[in-house]
């Protein structure tokens, strides 16, 4: 079995930040691509940044320049420091990966999601 599990999602004021880690655990051969999702309410999800194993990253253009994605490989973990929120913002944040399992299955993951709300 595999999770990934968010953290860091809350509540900041506008101009603040926030670092959101997403953790890799179980039957993990290696991780491939990486990315931060957000959805909110009555939207659709869309991709916010991504970071494949090599380091290489893309992100929207409603965060350049005010978001970092970041991995570590050997704690299978991907982190996403936001600065300069600003309300538009405010969604719930999904940390998603393709990896391939220790049966040598490559599969998409999706965690649970972490709320971040960025008040005016």
């Amino acid at each position: 079995q595999v999770q990934l599990v968010e953290s860091g999602g809350g509540l900041v004021q506008a101009g603040g930040s926030l670092r959101l880690s997403c953790a890799a655990s179980g039957r993990i051969f290696s991780i491939n691509d990486m990315g931060w999702y957000r959805q909110a309410p009555g939207k659709q999800r869309e991709l916010v940044a991504a970071i494949t194993s090599g380091g290489r990253v893309k992100y929207a253009d409603s965060v350049n320049g005010r978001f970092t994605i970041s991995r570590d490989n050997a704690k299978k973990t991907m982190y996403l420091q936001m600065n300069s929120l600003k309300p538009e913002d405010t969604a719930v944040y999904y940390c998603n990966a393709v990896l391939v399992t220790t049966q040598r299955y490559e599969l998409d993951y999706w965690g649970q999601g972490t709320q971040v709300t960025v008040s005016s």
